[in-house]
């Protein structure tokens, strides 16, 4: 097993005002029993500063000044787990968080990106479902694709390539083509909701895994983002947009297993959950036990 390190990120600097709540989730999940019989070391928490819900006229997106110095100052937290040859996992936060965990392997080399998540998020500033939050274009902006000053950040564009990216078990493309969001680059490969119930969870995994481990590919291994939203609304209801046809716990546990198996992973990132509307802590303790099963598996 590896040497996991417990990183806290409670940023919701990518978030619009009314989902508010998910800066509380790394306590939440550490209390359910995130990192229990993990041996995991706590690496600290990242504090995330200067929230405003104000849409930046320029850059078309909230909080952009404070997203780029978030992103540095949790990708040198990062690195300062990397460097001790142990395995972060992250725990946020909106999914703006995958920019400081990029930047931190894109400072060190070329890796990869196991995006698994109920949607793309790959919304350009201008038709943002959500008022400019950057949880619903930080796989966009890692990929280089918005201002400078989310997609550049430390002159770093992209944080990682088109074909050095996975998206695994998305059920978002028919809200993305109505909403106008710029289609997925052909290099990037993409698992969907329907590819992994054709093959199960496992066997999807693997062709991604294949696809991130292949001749040519990124070189340093890849990093896991898992978002709450991938799971079906009958055991996933705290999340911001909670929607049928997601994976069940073991689904996600096999993915994350499979990924783990391949000896190509570099760390974990959670995002999304949102414990305020999580009245009775069960979605919470479900996440909390599928991330533990996966990580000890």
């Amino acid at each position: 097993m590896p040497k996991y390190a417990i990183l806290e990120a409670p940023s919701a600097l990518g978030h619009v005002p009314e989902h508010l709540g998910v800066e509380r989730a790394p306590a939440v999940l550490l209390d359910a029993g995130v990192a229990d019989g993990l041996a995991a070391r706590r690496a600290g928490r990242v504090a995330a500063t200067g929230y405003s819900a104000l849409r930046d006229p320029q850059t078309k997106i909230m909080n952009p000044q404070a997203l780029g110095d978030y992103s540095s100052v949790l990708a040198t937290a990062v690195t300062a787990v990397l460097d001790e040859e142990e395995f972060p996992v992250v725990l946020g936060g909106d999914c703006s968080i995958l920019l400081g965990a990029m930047l931190a392997l894109r400072r060190r080399g070329r890796y990869g990106l196991l995006y698994i998540d109920g949607d793309a998020d790959f919304y350009q500033p201008e038709v943002n479902p959500l008022g400019g939050a950057a949880s619903a274009s930080d796989l966009a902006f890692a990929t280089g694709r918005g201002p400078d000053i989310v997609c550049d950040i430390e002159g770093m564009r992209p944080l990682v390539r088109d074909d050095d990216v996975a998206v695994f078990a998305c059920r978002d493309a028919a809200a993305r083509e109505r909403r106008g969001c710029q289609p997925l680059p052909p290099a990037m490969l993409v698992v969907d909701r329907d590819r992994v119930r054709q093959l199960g969870a496992a066997a999807a995994a693997r062709e991604a895994v294949a696809f991130l481990t292949r001749d040519g590919g990124p070189g340093g291994g890849f990093w896991i983002h898992l978002d709450a939203d991938v799971f079906d609304e009958t055991i996933m209801r705290a999340v911001d947009d909670p929607r049928p046809d997601g994976l069940a716990w073991d689904d996600v546990i096999s993915a994350i297993r499979t990924a783990l198996a391949s000896g190509r992973a570099v760390g974990l990132q959670v995002a999304i959950y949102n414990p305020d509307i999580d009245g009775d802590r069960s979605n919470g303790r479900g996440l909390a036990a599928t991330v533990r099963q996966a990580l000890a598996g």
